[in-house]
């Protein structure tokens, strides 16, 4: 199965609905709310650190706590909440996305990557 087959909800109309919910229904608005969004994503990516140091037993006090399952889930959040922070930036976010990947692609594998 390849990315393009997936099954389940169109990822940047979920994108929208989740930016949609959470604009609704925060408490504190402006440029505030904006750098909080963004902020997130530094709680997210700790949550990486924390399941990662739990998958591998790095902490003796605790041992293992997480799995590797974990890991990955927390790792999907932090690319949700970026898409979301995307998006609160710009309602072009789909746009702005694909033309950076491109971007990124194109420095990295170049003629190789066969587009």
């Amino acid at each position: 199965m390849t990315d393009q087959t997936l099954p389940g909800p169109d990822l940047w109309t979920t994108i929208d609905t989740l930016w949609e919910w959470l604009d609704n229904s925060q408490p504190i608005e402006g440029r505030e709310a904006v750098l909080l969004r963004i902020l997130k994503l530094s709680e997210e990516v700790g949550e990486v650190s924390e399941a990662v140091i739990g998958a591998t037993g790095q902490n003796p006090r605790k041992g293992l706590t997480h799995t590797w399952e974990d890991v990955q889930a927390e790792l999907c959040d932090v690319v949700i909440t970026a898409l979301v922070a995307l998006r609160t930036l710009t309602p072009e976010a789909r746009d702005v996305f694909g033309g950076h990947l491109e971007r990124v692609r194109e420095r990295s594998l170049g003629a190789r990557s066969g587009a």
